[in-house]
C-alpha cells in the first residue's frame, strides 16, 4: 500500500469510527507496522492543520475531531441540537440501548443497518446513554442507558418498562432472522454455487 493510500485509508477509519481508535487497531485494521501508521498519523496531522477537522491523540489512542477555530459554529449545532426534540434515529438508538444494552456500537450499527456514530454522540451530549470501556476489551465501548435516562422516564429498573420482555424477544428474534438472511447471502455468493 502506498504512503498516500495508508493516509487516506487512516483518515476514513478515523472518520468512520467517529471514536477514539488505538493505533494497535490501525495496524492491524491496515496490515503494517506501527512505524508506517505512526508516519501516516504525522503526516495527516500536518494534512488537516488547514482544516476544519484535527487529529486528537491521547495516550496509545487517536480521533479526529473538529477544529478549535470552528468551535463558535459547531458549539451552535450543538446546542440546537440538544434543545431540540429526539429525531428518529435518536429514538431507534436510545431503544436499541434500552432493550438490547449494554451494546457496542457494531451492534448498534448492525441493528440499524447504518452508522450510528454521531446519533450516540448527541445521545451522550443529552446525558440520556452512557459510554464505558468494554470489560472483555479495553480497547472499544459499550453503550447502556443512563441513570438520567431512568430519572427522565420515571423507572427504577429497566424491567420497569412497558412489555420490556415481549420487546427483548422480538428484537432477539429480529437479530436471528437477519443474521440467517446475511448467512444465506454469504453461500450463495460463494464460489461454485449456482
Amino acid at each position: 500500500m502506498s504512503t498516500k493510500e495508508l493516509n487516506n485509508n487512516i483518515e476514513a477509519i478515523l472518520f468512520l469510527k467517529g471514536e477514539p481508535v488505538s493505533i494497535e487497531e490501525l495496524v492491524k485494521i491496515l496490515d503494517s507496522t506501527r512505524e508506517e501508521v505512526e508516519q501516516g498519523l504525522l503526516e495527516l496531522e500536518h494534512a488537516l492543520m488547514e482544516r476544519g477537522v484535527r487529529l486528537i491523540r491521547k495516550e496509545h489512542t487517536v480521533m479526529l475531531a473538529t477544529s478549535p477555530e470552528s468551535s463558535k459554529y459547531t458549539n451552535e449545532l450543538i446546542k440546537r441540537e440538544f434543545n431540540a426534540d429526539l429525531t428518529r434515529s435518536s429514538l431507534e438508538v436510545l431503544a436499541i440501548i434500552v432493550y438490547k444494552g449494554p451494546i457496542k456500537r457494531s451492534g448498534i450499527d448492525y441493528i440499524r443497518g447504518v452508522n450510528s456514530a454521531y446519533t450516540l454522540r448527541n445521545l451522550i451530549i443529552r446525558g440520556l446513554v452512557e459510554r464505558i470501556t468494554d470489560p472483555k476489551d479495553s480497547r472499544s465501548y459499550i453503550y447502556k442507558p443512563s441513570m438520567q435516562l431512568f430519572q427522565y422516564l420515571g423507572i427504577g429498573k429497566l424491567k420497569d418498562l412497558p412489555d420490556f420482555n415481549s420487546f427483548n424477544e422480538k428484537m432477539e428474534t429480529f437479530i436471528s432472522e437477519q443474521e440467517k438472511a446475511q448467512e444465506i447471502k454469504t453461500e450463495e455468493n460463494e464460489p461454485g454455487n449456482p
